[in-house]
């Protein structure tokens, strides 16, 4: 990064840790402190930054000498040792840490005077044994990786008293990138894809939750060729050959039963569903309902087609005459199986109909226009998942066949997916990215309502099934738990501080052939009954793109007054965002939220990587103010 980095809010949180909490020592610790006031008993008051406390020293000294204390014992309380004579104010810091460094035998290498020269700035205590740790860990930086973010993740450890093990360090070194998880993303799937030593399921299962990272909508464009597929089934203008081949694209995919033809395929049986969410129980309970209960059957599914958000209201309209003119005959068995069959025609018609509109849109049982339309003629229930990856298989063998209607019929369907992006677009992509990586598994298992099943398929499960393989070949080993520290690493960067709460997510994305770094850090507080905040916040968006290359999103809500800063080195910038800032405004609107400003900087050429908050450097930075 050019301009920001994880470190502004980082830093804010590091300051705020040393302020308002007490200051929790432990037995070995070597901190810089300074003699307040003397109390009987050689009981003192140690000042260590901006904090006091009260310790017990093993020798008499003198107020206002400042010392390295290390701590001997805390309880019953306190006791410190001194480790360096008195420093004179007038000493460097350098001549201050070579004292320590003489008095601890500790080496006097260049990585132990910046780690102590860092931790002395800082306020921090640190044991010796940390010290030497860290000083290898400094040592053993591989290119590309500062001391500065390297000290910065020593001191998250230490201040989060993390384990200081070598995995934790990678992890959270590894975390606080903003980009390269695409690329290692991209060299995991390739070993993959060769590998001929892994078990075919695990290998298959990986395969599919990369493939599913990888190309975010291709479940949609699944839907809108199972659309275009049914619709072509349905059409009485569509030729017997077309139809044939949409047939069969349906049956190889798993989709239809082997033994469906043109006049079956839609048959559906009877079976009673209480109450009614999906399209094909409607049918289902058409066909099972008895004379008696008609009426009741009739208000059901008045009721379901009220609520079902995924027709439009003329469809609405349309099914509920069909319902009325049922209403009016005497309810027999044909009757029911005229009025099922002409029921699941509008609602075939309908759904098809209505999946290039709502793609990513579900209705209130969370289900979308391919569920409703596959369940209008399979005759078993599927989960959403397994409907997932019905419609992975229908794309896959779509692309490869050789059929000319059936490429039409892909290329149509990747037009209406590309048509249909927008804001629901992007969000359905990074919540499936995001659960897909499986990125905090472990906390879903503690959920008694999470689907267990799908949980297994995500990647990172199934990334320690493959670590645990013993004839895992080094390179993918090696990938794989360079994949499982990235997202390690997302984890050990989050966290709480009191009331404070800090996210970060590393998003692989890929559009459309076009493939980009997302990384999104949100910084914001929780309420006193556990909910966030909605009311402040702080997000930076980092996004690594191939046409705009490096961008960052800096966004800051006040009171719901929301402010936007967007740095990118293209002069253009400006002109592109002046006709989205409307929308921008009327969409926050929507949310009770008050756009103050729209602000488009470069990054400054001068600036350091880790100078502060964005925030602080508007006014050194030069750029276009888009006030509203």
């Amino acid at each position: 990064m050019t301009a920001t980095s994880f470190n502004p809010i980082q830093l804010q949180q590091n300051a705020m840790t040393s302020t308002n909490q007490p200051l929790a020592l432990k037995q070995g610790q070597v901190f810089h402190g300074t003699i307040k006031q003397l109390y009987p008993d050689q009981m003192a008051e140690i000042q260590v930054g901006n904090q006091k406390f009260i310790a017990k020293l093993e020798v008499p000294l003198k107020a206002g000498d400042a010392h390295f204390f290390q701590v001997t014992g805390t309880n019953p309380q306190t006791e410190l040792k001194i480790v360096t004579g008195p420093m004179a104010q007038a000493s460097t810091p350098n001549q201050q840490i070579n004292q320590l460094l003489e008095s601890m035998n500790l080496p006097k290498s260049p990585e132990m005077q910046q780690l102590l020269g860092h931790f002395m700035k800082a306020q921090l205590p640190i044991s010796k044994e940390q010290m030497l740790q860290a000083e290898m860990w400094l040592k053993a930086l591989p290119e590309g990786i500062s001391k500065v973010d390297a000290l910065q993740t020593i001191q998250k450890m230490i201040e989060l008293k993390m384990p200081m093990i070598n995995d934790v360090f990678q992890a959270l070194m590894s975390g606080q990138k903003t980009s390269g998880m695409t690329a290692i993303m991209d060299n995991f799937a390739q070993l993959l894809a060769k590998d001929t030593t892994l078990s075919e399921s695990l290998r298959q299962n990986l395969l599919q939750q990369v493939q599913a990272i990888a190309k975010p909508f291709e479940v949609e464009t699944g839907s809108a060729v199972l659309a275009r597929l049914l619709q072509s089934l349905t059409n009485s203008a569509a030729t017997v050959n077309e139809k044939m081949q949409a047939l069969s694209m349906l049956k190889e995919s798993g989709i239809l039963p082997q033994q469906a033809t043109l006049q079956n395929w839609s048959k559906i049986e009877a079976k009673a569903f209480q109450p009614i969410q999906q399209a094909g129980q409607v049918i289902q309970t058409i066909l099972a309902t008895k004379s008696e209960n008609a009426s009741q059957l009739v208000a059901q599914l008045k009721s379901w087609t009220e609520s079902q958000n995924l027709l439009t209201n003329e469809q609405k309209q349309h099914i509920n005459q069909l319902v009325d003119r049922f209403n009016q005959l005497p309810v027999t068995k044909q009757t029911l199986e005229v009025f099922a069959k002409q029921m699941q025609d509008q609602l075939l018609k309908a759904f098809t109909q209505n999946t290039a509109d709502r793609l990513f849109t579900q209705d209130a049982h969370a289900l979308s226009v391919k569920d409703h339309l596959l369940s209008l003629f399979k005759q078993e229930a599927n989960s959403p998942s397994q409907n997932e990856a019905l419609m992975r298989n229908l794309v896959k063998n779509s692309i490869n066949s050789s059929q000319p209607f059936i490429q039409q019929v892909v290329t149509q369907a990747d037009a209406q997916v590309q048509n249909s992006m927008d804001s629901k677009a992007m969000e359905h992509a990074l919540k499936t990215v995001l659960k897909n990586l499986g990125i905090s598994y472990e906390a879903t298992l503690g959920n008694k309502s999470a689907d267990l099943q799908m949980i297994a398929h995500q990647l990172k499960p199934q990334l320690h099934t493959l670590l645990q393989e013993t004839n895992i070949p080094p390179q993918m080993k090696e990938a794989a738990e360079m994949l499982m520290t990235r997202m390690n690493g997302m984890q050990l960067s989050s966290g709480e501080n009191g009331h404070q709460h800090q996210l970060i997510m590393q998003v692989p994305l890929e559009f459309f052939g076009k493939k980009m770094d997302a990384t999104l850090q949100w910084n914001g507080r929780m309420k006193d009954n556990g909910k966030i905040d909605a009311n402040y916040a702080r997000v930076l968006f980092y996004l690594q793109m191939a046409s705009m290359q490096e961008t960052v999103i800096d966004m800051q809500v006040q009171n719901r007054v929301v402010t936007v800063t967007v740095f990118n080195e293209n002069s253009e910038i400006q002109s592109l965002a002046e006709p989205l800032k409307a929308a921008l405004k009327i969409g926050l609107a929507e949310k009770n939220y008050q756009l103050s400003g729209v602000f488009i900087k470069q990054f400054d050429k001068g600036q350091t990587e880790k100078v502060g908050p964005v925030v602080e450097q508007r006014e050194e930075q030069s750029g276009v103010d888009i006030r509203v």
